[in-house]
């Protein structure tokens, strides 16, 4: 177990994406080099009411250590409740706000960007969750803003209240995740606080990653999209090297499909389906494999075509 994350050199973290980065994904980047993985966005009011389904999204691969744990909240009352769910979890090592989920149905709730509207009850959540968390590190993910810009404000309200680091998606709530990342802003987040920035939004390469961490001078980068159909990014960057060979990226993604069948049974063939879809994009033969696996169930067989297919097949750019 961790004492602190340590910034001493970058830090490559994964960043929580629903639907995506479950157990078996995020064993995968952190056996192939992420530094910290993040679960999936959990609601604190689930948490706080014991909901069976969130309890079991908290479980880790014995891998992730370190280990953060996201909650999107709108009260202190229920964020309370929730950290003191999360005190009596083992394993974890950081517990994040999420303050920049653009989703309708959580901004509706108050919760993930929505606390960027209001900027003295965002300081209070992130208090009570140092206040209350036995848990080594606090930290917090943001956006620039809502509407418009205020992200030196935001920041520095997340640093005064205890937050340990933090995550910055460079984009406005507006923005949502098709507006240009603004890079010059993260830099500017990173020169006004004296906690660790991490860069986050549209870091989907090896070089962007470098260009991104030299450009802003933060202390770490977050991929989230980036990594999907493309894990290998974290074992690029752990290596210093922007070469990758086919047979890593095929020993990647046969680990990805045993993870997901220990961890899903029977049910992880239909769930890789989506996965089969984006590592194969750019290979030759990608349509013809993507109807094959569509129509196989049996696990074997299912494992037999994708790893004659990722060992055999180069990309066709």
């Amino acid at each position: 177990m961790l004492d602190k994350l340590s910034f001493d050199k970058p830090v490559y973290v994964l960043a929580p994406l629903a639907g995506f980065t479950d157990l078996p994904f995020r064993s995968v980047v952190k056996k192939f080099g992420a530094d910290l993985t993040v679960s999936e966005m959990l609601s604190s009011n689930a948490l706080a009411h014991g909901s069976k389904k969130t309890l079991h999204m908290l479980e880790k691969s014995p891998l992730e250590d370190p280990y953060s744990v996201q909650i999107a909240g709108a009260s202190t009352d229920i964020v309370k409740s929730a950290v003191e769910i999360l005190n009596d979890q083992e394993g974890i090592d950081i517990i994040d706000l999420n303050c920049g989920c653009p989703v309708p149905k959580v901004v509706g709730h108050g919760s993930g960007s929505s606390l960027l509207l209001d900027l003295p009850l965002m300081g209070e959540i992130i208090k009570t969750i140092k206040d209350t968390s036995n848990k080594k590190m606090t930290s917090v993910k943001i956006r620039l803003g809502f509407e418009k810009k205020n992200h030196i404000e935001i920041a520095r309200i997340v640093e005064d209240n205890g937050a340990d680091f933090l995550a910055v998606h460079g984009r406005t709530r507006a923005g949502k995740f098709k507006a240009a990342v603004d890079y010059n802003a993260i830099k500017e987040i990173k020169e006004a606080v004296n906690i660790p920035v991490i860069a986050n939004g549209d870091i989907d390469s090896y070089e962007k990653a470098k260009w991104v961490l030299e450009h802003t001078g933060c202390d770490g980068v977050m991929i989230g999209r980036g990594a999907v159909g493309a894990p290998w990014i974290f074992h690029q960057l752990k290596n210093g090297s922007s070469e990758i060979d086919n047979s890593v990226k095929h020993q990647i993604i046969m680990e990805h499909f045993d993870r997901m069948i220990d961890f899903y049974g029977q049910r992880g063939v239909a769930i890789f389906r989506k996965h089969v879809h984006t590592y194969s994009k750019g290979y030759r033969g990608a349509s013809v494999l993507r109807n094959l696996v569509n129509n196989i169930d049996d696990i074997q067989e299912y494992r037999n075509v994708i790893d004659d297919f990722f060992k055999n097949h180069e990309m066709a750019f």
